[in-house]
């Protein structure tokens, strides 16, 4: 089997919820020296995105999503092991506070982006999924962390960010902490239209812009 045959039976198992062969591929990809984080993006993911567009559109239903979610979680679960057996002590770079915001139960690609970041040497806070707008807020108040992260699955829920950008600057804290979006309903366009400051469409691409807009090379 291929690598990239590899990643489209990685995608078919979280659309058919079969946690055993995920289990069984996410092995076989580390045994074959395969980079986690490929297996992740690039064969589990592309299956659970399209699990959510199936749900956002109505062909698929909730049980869909919480199971693919499980396949995922058990895939991670065993690719993780891989990515930690590589991360580096340091210092941290930064605090950052991580929510899928109020009204959305999309977990897993959050979960992701945190891993990466506390990986990559960031203070991590994950407040999990479906967190109303003001406890947010508060939580922010509370931990002053540099960055908010804020992901959003559903374009029924995406309204949930521009939400919580206005109650900070509401409560004159917008300028203090940089905030970034992620999820699959969102996009940079977004980003620019709800003040956020910047988007990233995968966990990869969320410790690049991490550093960037913290300044950090």
């Amino acid at each position: 089997m291929s690598e990239q045959e590899l990643f489209g039976s990685m995608a078919q198992t979280i659309i058919d919820g079969d946690v055993a062969a995920a289990e069984a591929l996410a092995r076989q990809s580390l045994e074959a020296g395969i980079d986690p984080l490929a297996s992740i993006n690039q064969g589990f993911r592309p299956g659970l995105d399209e699990v959510g567009r199936g749900f956002d559109e109505g062909h698929y239903f909730l049980p869909d999503l919480v199971l693919g979610g499980k396949v995922m979680e058990a895939a991670v679960d065993i690719l993780q092991e891989g990515m930690e057996e590589g991360a580096m002590d340091q210092a941290s770079l930064g605090k950052v506070l991580i929510a899928t915001v109020e009204g959305d139960i999309h977990t897993i690609g959050k979960d992701l982006v945190a891993l990466m970041l506390s990986l990559n040497g960031f203070e991590v806070i994950n407040m999990g999924h479906n967190v109303p707008t003001m406890t947010i807020v508060e939580r922010v108040i509370e931990e002053k962390p540099d960055i908010l992260g804020l992901s959003a699955l559903l374009t029924t829920t995406t309204q949930a960010q521009r939400d919580v950008i206005e109650a900070l600057d509401d409560v004159e804290f917008g300028k203090s902490v940089k905030v970034l979006i992620g999820g699959a309903a969102t996009s940079s366009e977004w980003a620019q239209e709800i003040g956020a400051a910047g988007y990233a469409e995968d966990a990869s691409a969320a410790v690049v812009k991490a550093k960037q807009v913290l300044g950090i090379g």
